[in-house]
């Protein structure tokens, strides 16, 4: 009876250690689902977050202060984003699904006792305890691991995307409020220099060189200017808002004046950038993945209708005898049981099937849509950052340079009573608006590059730019 109790032992311990391995009926590992690389470049490299446990003291936590870097700003927002930690998230929960889906269903232990004893010629039958194990048809659990690496693959992308988007977020509301602390300087010594002027038209006035037309003309510019100031002080606490969204901070938090931010431009072309996008764009890689995730899906749905196998031992407990002189009188018998899952029921296998076909042909022409699209967004962010370049440059290296000229010639002018004062508040004017726009088109040539390295995936090639008169912006 030992014996045969420890040969069913034996036996029961062998189908639970299959049962938590993979199928030995399943062809070997390929080293890609051996690795399970869940991460394209199969390096398992993130960068820390303040949400995770594995952030420590160790981690430099980034920080902000009024001499802080754009670079300093992305790091801060990268690391306490939750748009970024959630990506993050979704790609760990999908990644747990990997072993899951590898390991083998749980083996079944069986116990039973006979209502009425079975007599038998060596003993009564008493219970009967039984262990089996399931395998799948070789070949099944290696798809169905395929598809979770390839779903794992395309978290990772997405979780590569939302750093992408939140960089470019980040960025368009720096140049944003950028713009705002520039617009607001221009307009202030713009409003100290009309200030001057009407000090020179009432001393002119009171003297009765001057007209009181010119006094009127000169207090409604000032109006005016006071009141766009007022407007660019308002407007900055809701770009702050904006910035500090970004950053994952209070609305109200504190944020110094932004100073003048690194421009560079494109070095490479529209349809060079298109191109490249194809081969790095985090969302057509996914979706790449994801046609991948069908296509395994369907092998493991083929699969599927073929029959499972079960293997089994048995241990049925056995009384003595009535009369223990017969031979084995006692022994517990052990039965070995094989089974066969029998896929008789066609048709919701073969709808399994089309189902996943349908699918991998859904995410290829989202694919295809997708790809489409991005071309076009890259050729019109292309076209608005070499437009707002050239406007940078034709303001800052021809018109701005001309209106100080031409001012500085109508004050001369003014002086010697050659120039009317409306003539010199016009040139002022038109000062004043090629500054704000060589301003405004700074700030689009930054966003429209931040949009581009979204777009392509990565940070696209630049080159320094001439802004002003042979000054070199880094």
């Amino acid at each position: 009876m030992n014996t045969r109790f420890a040969a069913c032992a034996a036996g029961a311990a062998w189908v639970g250690v299959v049962g938590g391995c993979s199928s030995p009926l399943d062809a070997p590992h390929n080293e890609l689902r051996s690795i399970v690389p869940i991460t394209p470049d199969e390096t398992g490299v993130h960068p820390t977050s303040a949400f995770r446990d594995e952030a420590g003291d160790d981690v430099a936590v980034p920080e902000l202060s009024a001499s802080s870097t754009p670079d300093d700003y992305v790091r801060y927002a990268l690391y306490h984003s939750p748009a970024v930690e959630a990506a993050y998230q979704k790609w760990v929960a999908a990644a747990e699904r990997v072993p899951q889906l590898r390991a083998l269903p749980d083996p079944r232990l069986n116990v039973g006792f006979f209502a009425d004893e079975v007599e038998t010629r060596t003993g009564p039958q008493k219970a009967r305890l039984g262990v089996s194990q399931s395998f799948p048809w070789p070949g099944l659990l290696a798809r169905r691991e395929d598809a979770a690496v390839f779903a794992a693959r395309a978290e990772w992308l997405g979780f590569e995307a939302a750093r992408l988007a939140v960089t470019e977020r980040l960025v368009g509301a720096l140049h944003e409020l950028a713009y705002v602390d520039e617009a607001t300087r221009i307009t202030r010594e713009n409003l100290d220099l009309l200030r001057s002027f009407e000090g020179v038209i009432r001393a002119r006035y009171r003297v009765g060189e001057g007209s009181h037309a010119e006094l009127t003309r000169v207090q409604v510019e000032l109006g005016q200017l006071e009141d766009r100031l007022a407007q660019l002080h308002g407007m900055r606490p809701a770009y702050v808002a904006e910035l500090n969204a970004a950053l994952n901070r209070p609305t109200n938090a504190e944020i110094a004046s932004i100073g003048a931010l690194p421009g560079r431009v494109a070095a490479a072309g529209g349809t060079e950038l298109a191109e490249l996008a194809r081969s790095s764009n985090p969302r057509l890689l996914a979706l790449d993945e994801h046609v991948e995730e069908q296509r395994s899906k369907s092998d493991a749905a083929r699969l599927e209708g073929l029959p499972d196998f079960t293997i089994g031992v048995d241990y049925i407990v056995t009384g003595e005898a009535m009369n223990r002189s017969i031979p084995e009188s006692g022994d517990d018998p052990i039965l070995l049981s094989f089974g066969l899952r029998v896929p008789l029921w066609r048709e919701k296998y073969d709808a399994a099937v089309r189902e996943s076909t349908a699918m991998r042909l859904a995410v290829s022409r989202e694919r295809q849509d997708e790809a489409n699209r991005i071309d076009a967004e890259i050729q019109r962010a292309w076209f608005e950052h070499t437009d707002a370049d050239r406007r940078v440059r034709l303001y800052r290296q021809t018109l701005i340079p001309k209106a100080e000229e031409s001012l500085n010639a109508s004050l001369a002018g003014y002086r010697t009573g050659e120039t009317s004062f409306l003539e010199l508040l016009d040139t002022q004017r038109a000062l004043l608006e090629f500054a704000l726009e060589a301003a405004r088109a700074k700030a689009d040539r930054g966003e429209a590059l931040a949009r581009l390295n979204r777009l392509v995936g990565q940070p696209v090639p630049t080159a320094p730019v001439a802004d002003g008169e042979g000054k070199v912006t880094p």
